[in-house]
């Protein structure tokens, strides 16, 4: 934890005083090998894709870590379901956190059981309350997603919820379902991402605002909404600087990106991914998001 509380200044004064644009976050694909046939996903991959051996997500991180990363995402695909040999999830955390990185996230559908997980924390793909769930993720993907995280004796597991035409009517259900849910954190809310093939999905500019003005009255109400008040804000126009190099992707195909894919897609202006705002919005120092910041890096311990 110390090392931890040290290490977010100096990276924050190299950065914005120095300049230095090094990540503090990797965010590393295991696979794009999915169990689920989602509408939203651009990832065209799924059982006949890509699966990177241990050794080359090894090498990955020890890449990551040398840029400057210390927090670490594994994702997929889905990424509960990689496995190398005798080597599963928890053997790239097991090695994420020898080569030294401070905490090990994962992102997953959890249409699996994820009580074995050792991750610092968990985050969920929730697209809405039953019915829209399953109208984006496929019929019971909903019930087995319910039934795994009330099984998963996870402290600090929170859902992800990304906004689009099919399951806009549903997110004020979805941010008071995850109120009433003893096993749920908080939630994070964003929006579709118009890439190459899923235009389609994402809502009217309008509707957008409309949407975030709702999602911000929550949160004042004290909804346990990650987004912080200041980033939301400047996701209502996206006329803001983005500072996506703060974390760093490595895709299934291993091509190692300095930021968000939506650089190389040109889909920045018109972006959904509500960590842009938070991002700029610590650069610039807003209380609000440093404080969400902290409470995201920091995770009550097990």
């Amino acid at each position: 934890m110390l090392k931890q509380l040290l290490y977010m200044p100096w990276w924050f004064f190299r950065a914005r005083i120095l300049g230095q644009k090094r990540p503090l976050q990797t965010v590393l694909f295991v696979s794009n090998i999915c169990n689920l046939r989602c509408k939203h996903c651009a990832e065209r991959g799924h059982a006949g894709g890509i699966s990177k051996t241990y050794e080359q997500l090894k090498e990955e991180m020890l890449y990551a870590y040398g840029l400057g990363s210390r927090f670490i995402d594994f994702e997929g695909g889905e990424p509960t379901i990689w496995r190398d040999g005798s080597h599963d999830l928890n053997s790239l955390m097991a090695l994420a956190r020898q080569i030294g990185f401070y905490t090990c996230t994962v992102t997953t559908n959890a249409q699996l059981p994820i009580d074995n997980l050792q991750a610092d924390s968990i985050w969920v793909s929730l697209d809405g309350v039953g019915k829209y769930h399953d109208m984006i993720r496929g019929e019971g993907a909903f019930a087995r997603l319910e039934k795994n995280i009330a099984a998963s004796g996870q402290p600090n597991l929170s859902v992800n919820m990304a906004i689009n035409r099919l399951n806009a009517a549903s997110v004020e259900e979805t941010i008071e379902y995850v109120a009433q849910n003893p096993a749920i954190q908080q939630i994070s809310l964003n929006f579709h991402t118009p890439y190459p093939g899923t235009e389609h999905m994402a809502l009217p500019w309008e509707q957008r605002v409309q949407i975030i003005d709702r999602i911000i009255d929550y949160k004042k109400r004290g909804y346990p909404i990650m987004n912080s008040v200041s980033g939301l804000k400047l996701m209502k126009t996206n006329d803001f600087p983005k500072e996506c190099w703060v974390s760093n992707f490595i895709l299934a195909d291993g091509t190692r990106l300095t930021e968000c894919a939506g650089r190389t897609a040109g889909v920045c202006d018109e972006c959904g991914f509500c960590m842009a705002g938070e991002m700029h919005s610590v650069m610039t120092l807003k209380p609000d998001t440093i404080l969400a910041g902290l409470k995201l890096r920091l995770p009550a311990k097990k």
